[in-house]
């Protein structure tokens, strides 16, 4: 293909020049850069794709695209200037897989919390409908039920891939015949132009609270990231009862039949909010218009699920899936891993352990005011075991101890991927926060913090949460990646303590 051929389909400006230029693929990396290949400088926090253009041009680099650069020609490969190299390599990688997007459905779940549990919700749904179905978000990428990005030690922290990860992946479900694929959209993505050559069929909305600051600056900044992917999509879903989804809804110019709201007071889908547990079960009735119907989900805690589950539903009935199925789905669903993920590792165990990738103020909340439901009896203690990745929003962290202290009966202070910092001045920022009246304990190795909160600060009946790593089956500070699977070390504890 010539580079001509490549930026004429993704309406992008070629000069003359380069019109007969043979191109072998593209690359934002200077490192995976090959013969004939078209090199995009990207600007990132840490690294700038510009200062690595030699190297991409001694690897064989055809074509450099790049933002602003002297000169116009170095060692024999082209120079083109572009506005936006994000935005460019977008719509490169697009090209270069064949506008995947345009043969699929494309279902977007954006905001704070809750994203993993529609888009895993919405695959439950439509895939128990008979559609095949993909999946792309924090716990990876999947079609039609096989994993296409590797293994569950992914350390990325990307929830909406880069690129070429993404238009690749797209076009491996083209090629497996899926149908609809449901898109966990970050707001990282959304500023970073990652989606901006898909059209998105339906977008959802899920809720907004502070996260991801140190990026966007200011919430409203953040909002406006958000908002972005509603621009995108013919139609919409949103969460009314949180306030920027309020504002969100109320700014959106779509027709009626293309825009649907979910509330626990009115909205076209209502969770009618005698939800509660019958047997272990949580059971609510929704209400669409003058149509009522219950929805059981057996396999999941946590009564922010409800309004998760709603908005799902909400997107099924508008592509005509009927409530009888989608009822059928979501009470035959397995739980979401790492979302209010119960634990049970012992035959003998006295303690109710969950795991919860809650990691801001927001989320740690929705956890623990979920957990008091879950209590036993109400003399059982509810011991969260918490902390704040490092090289992260810290503005965060203190408000996140004020959350830990003011639900949790016991807080057990801890590391989470320190990363690059020094993971006890993390936990100093998050002291800042805790009740110094109120039963703490700081236990920096997070191994030590788990087999010491079973073995001596928990006791039959009480209710256990390890909050933050959710799915993650790995630890990160300033000596690198290690396995670290907190469902493994809470098995080890049990066995200790009851063999």
């Amino acid at each position: 293909m010539t580079f001509y051929e490549l930026m004429s389909r993704a309406g992008l400006e070629c000069p003359r020049e380069l019109y007969d230029r043979e191109v072998s693929g593209i690359v934002t990396d200077s490192r995976k850069a090959t013969q004939n290949c078209i090199f995009v400088c990207l600007r990132g926090s840490r690294y700038d794709g510009h200062d690595h253009i030699e190297q991409a041009i001694e690897a064989g680099a055809a074509v450099i695209v790049a933002e602003n650069v002297r000169g116009v020609r170095e060692g024999g490969a082209a120079l083109t200037f572009v506005d936006n190299t994000r935005l460019c390599a977008s719509l490169l990688y697009n090209e270069w897989f064949g506008r995947p997007s345009d043969d699929l459905t494309i279902i977007g779940v954006t905001g704070t919390n809750g994203k993993t549990s529609v888009t895993n919700m919405l695959n439950a749904v439509f895939s128990g409908a008979g559609y095949p179905c993909a999946t792309v978000g924090t716990l990876g990428i999947y079609s039609r039920g096989k994993r296409l990005d590797g293994t569950e030690l992914s350390v990325s922290n990307m929830t909406t891939p880069d690129p070429e990860t993404l238009y690749g992946a797209l076009a491996q479900m083209r090629s497996d015949g899926v149908r609809y694929v449901f898109m966990e959209v970050s707001s990282h993505a959304l500023v970073q132009c990652r989606t901006d050559a898909i059209s998105f069929d339906c977008a959802v909305f899920t809720n907004l609270s502070e996260e991801h600051l140190d990026l966007h600056g200011d919430m409203e900044s953040y909002y406006k990231a958000k908002e972005k992917l509603f621009l995108q999509s013919r139609r919409a879903v949103v969460n009314i009862d949180d306030a920027a989804g309020w504002r969100l809804f109320r700014s959106l110019r779509m027709d009626a039949d293309l825009k649907k709201s979910c509330s626990a007071h009115t909205g076209d889908f209502c969770a009618l909010f005698d939800s509660h547990r019958c047997a272990g079960e949580l059971l609510y009735r929704v209400l669409e218009g003058e149509r009522e119907y219950e929805i059981s989900l057996p396999s999941l805690s946590g009564e922010f699920q409800v309004m998760n589950s709603l908005e799902a539903i909400a997107v099924a009935r508008m592509y005509g899936i009927s409530p009888e199925s989608i009822s059928s789905s979501l009470a035959s669903m397995s739980g979401v891993k790492g979302r209010m993920e119960r634990v049970v590792a012992h035959k003998d165990q006295k303690i109710d352990i969950f795991i919860d990738y809650a990691h801001t103020p927001d989320a740690l909340e929705r956890l623990l005011v979920s957990a008091k439901a879950l209590k036993r009896d109400v003399k059982s203690k509810i011991v969260l075991l918490f902390g704040c990745g490092g090289e992260r929003d810290r503005g965060k962290r203190r408000i996140m101890g004020q959350v830990a202290s003011r639900l949790a009966d016991l807080v057990v202070v801890t590391s989470d991927n320190s990363r690059g910092e020094d993971p006890n001045g993390i936990i100093r920022e998050i002291l800042g926060g805790i009740d110094k009246e109120k039963p703490y304990v700081v236990i920096p190795d997070r191994k030590e913090a788990i087999d010491r909160a079973i073995r001596e600060y928990t006791d039959e009946g009480d209710l256990l949460l390890l909050a933050g790593k959710g799915h993650e089956c790995y630890e990160i500070d300033r000596d690198g990646v290690r396995a670290f699977d907190e469902r493994e070390i809470v098995r080890g504890a049990l066995t200790r303590l009851y063999d």
